[in-house]
């Protein structure tokens, strides 16, 4: 009995060192990097991204095919006047300034455009169906043309509606999502007619937010869109005023334009936030036969329309300005049509106040009118040639050209 005990309590001794070895080498290899003294922390990889049931090509597939049947193609006539020379041969001859002769034109353009609502509203750019528009068809994605009609503008926001009358077939609103959750690097999917090839799909995505982008409009006015969002998806002629949706087929913008005119610029398009296409068009469907903002440049910065220096001695001497007179802003040059050439404001004037608030730089005046809104009125307080007097003056909108130096500086 004691030999095998004594047996038996060898052999799970002998048991007991061989399992502990092997735990000892088990924890060697596989715990060695846990937290604890003399050992560094973990290394903690990123979350792995959660599956889904459905790939991104299935998704986009999805998407086109949801938002596809209410995009439309808008065909255009547009009619007008324009400047030629009278004698079109004089250019050959140096003959460039002659006379000229104002001469009445047709022409065809396309865009792209989606039912807004189910009443046969259709939104678009503005720049789609301009002034001068005399005839829109709608061609729907099932081949029928359908006449319409401007129903309202805002070349401000280049945003405009179409209506079409008893249409029966009348395909679905595009459903809006909020563009103020998204994010950089989301699916940016452009549905359209670009150069008039019916239902083209391009994908990129959500590459920028809150984009200053210029745009010469036909009249040569330059107009700035801000606070539009950025793609990779191309855009082309023709897909303007077409939907920008996201991977659920939801509205996230409406294409607009692309930075055509930046050398080398690829894979840079822009897009009117879902957002503010929202707001926009809410107005536009209470404005039936109107035209919003249409002298707007899209900056919404007061402009007084003044060049400003500064009040140095020299400057004093030249204008005979007192030093008991105080301080003050010299204005140096007044451009034209501007609102400050509207007033009683010559160069050599000295603002010494704005709204009751003195003035001892430019800047003083620069950064009272920049905190305005267009249409807000400033009252001056005004040194000139030796009399003072007071000036009201109602702000215009700072063109973009203005403002673009501005942020430039």
């Amino acid at each position: 009995m004691k030999t095998r005990f004594f047996g038996t309590a060898v052999v799970g001794l002998i048991g007991a060192i061989l399992g502990s070895f092997s735990m000892m080498l088990f924890a060697s290899s596989h715990f060695a990097n846990l937290a604890g003294p003399g050992n560094t922390p973990p290394v903690v990889s990123a979350a792995p991204l959660p599956v889904s049931g459905e790939s991104d090509q299935a998704r986009i597939v999805n998407a086109v095919k949801r938002v596809e049947p209410s995009v439309v193609s808008l065909l255009v006539t547009v009619n007008g006047t324009r400047l030629v020379p009278a004698d079109p041969f004089s250019q050959f001859f140096g003959g460039g300034q002659g006379p000229v002769t104002r001469q009445r034109y047709s022409e065809s353009a396309s865009g792209s455009g989606f039912v807004y609502r189910a009443d046969g509203l259709i939104l678009t750019n503005a720049h789609v169906v301009p002034p001068g528009t005399s005839k829109v068809t709608v061609v729907f994605a099932n081949g029928d043309h359908i006449p319409g009609h401007l129903y309202s503008s805002n070349p401000g926001a280049d945003l405009a509606l179409v209506k079409v009358d008893g249409y029966a077939k009348l395909p679905p609103p595009v459903e809006f999502g909020d563009s103020s959750k998204l994010n950089a690097g989301q699916w940016a999917i452009a549905v359209g007619e670009p150069f008039e090839l019916k239902q083209s799909v391009s994908v990129g995505v959500v590459s920028g937010f809150n984009r200053d982008e210029p745009i010469q409009d036909d009249s040569g006015n330059m107009r700035l869109f801000r606070g539009m969002l950025q793609t990779s998806a191309p855009i082309n002629p023709g897909n303007s005023g077409g939907p920008l949706v996201d991977d659920q087929g939801r509205l996230i913008g409406v294409n607009q334009s692309t930075a055509s005119t930046q050398a080398g610029a690829q894979g840079i398009g822009f897009a009117i936030p879902a957002n503010t296409v929202r707001e926009t068009a809410l107005v536009l469907a209470q404005s039936q036969g109107k035209t919003i903002n249409a002298t707007s440049t899209g900056t919404g910065v007061g402009y007084l329309g003044v060049g400003l220096g500064a009040l140095d001695n020299n400057v004093r001497a030249q204008i005979n300005y007192p030093s008991s007179a105080g301080n003050g802003a010299v204005v140096v040059q007044i451009p034209p049509n501007g609102p400050a050439a509207k007033a009683d404001l010559s160069p050599g004037d000295v603002i010494q106040k704005i709204n009751d608030k003195d003035v001892s730089s430019p800047d003083d005046v620069i950064n009272v009118v920049k905190a305005l809104k267009p249409g807000a009125s400033v009252r001056l307080q005004v040194w000139s040639a030796g009399t003072k007097k007071l000036v009201v003056i109602t702000l215009g909108e700072q063109p973009a050209d203005v403002y673009l130096q501005q942020q430039q500086q």
